[in-house]
């Protein structure tokens, strides 16, 4: 299979890891990976109580990764509780695995509204209607709400939540890990340097 277990050397490293990241994004996607953009999110109370969940990354680069959420979702909770986390994609067709942790802060509202008018109307819909992370008695409560939601807003554009919108986190450290054959894997870590830039470092598999 292209790709797999391919050396990952620091020659062939790109210094800038928002650059390496492009990279191996575009290489998942050209390789048929299903939802590249899918990504494992951890975070934790403010205890230090840990909780990961998958989330579709929506943007990428160098003014950060964002996410979007219900702000009263276990997720959005955490995170304004203790704004820090980190992302883990997993690109198993090549073998690939990316990880990223930094500091977390909220999408500006005009942002996170934008967003929204970009999502199908159902995804809205859901959004309106689904007290996210929370106990309902039942799916046929959830469908019920959806569909008066519909009804009440039929022919018109759905209101903006004030409750969900988005989450930017700014890369602090990158790590880009590679299989290889025995589990000699290749993993490389970009740290930021005091100052700007950012330095490599070869990790033990």
């Amino acid at each position: 299979m292209e790709g797999f277990a391919r050396p990952l050397r620091e020659q062939d490293a790109d210094p800038d890891p928002f650059r390496q990241f492009e990279r191996w994004f575009g290489e998942a996607a050209s390789a048929g990976v299903r939802a590249p953009e899918a990504a494992a999110l951890a975070t934790a109370s403010r205890g230090g109580a840990p909780s990961v969940r998958m989330v579709l990354v929506k943007r990428t680069g160098e003014l950060g990764f964002v996410f979007f959420t219900n702000y009263g979702s276990r997720k959005g909770s955490e995170l304004d509780e203790n704004p820090r986390a980190a992302l883990l994609f997993h690109w198993d067709r090549l073998g690939r695995q990316v990880r990223i942790e930094g500091p977390v802060s909220r999408l500006p509202v005009a942002a996170s509204a934008d967003y929204v008018r970009t999502r199908p109307r159902a995804s809205q819909l859901s959004a309106l209607a689904s007290p996210q992370s929370r106990s309902v008695a039942s799916r046929e409560e959830l469908e019920r709400r959806v569909a008066e939601l519909a009804a009440e807003h039929e022919g018109s554009e759905l209101p903006v939540p004030d409750f969900w919108g988005g989450f930017t986190l700014v890369p602090e450290e990158f790590e880009f890990w590679q299989h290889r054959e025995d589990r000699l894997h290749d993993r490389l870590r970009y740290r930021r340097r005091d100052g700007g830039g950012w330095e490599i470092e070869r990790l033990g598999p």
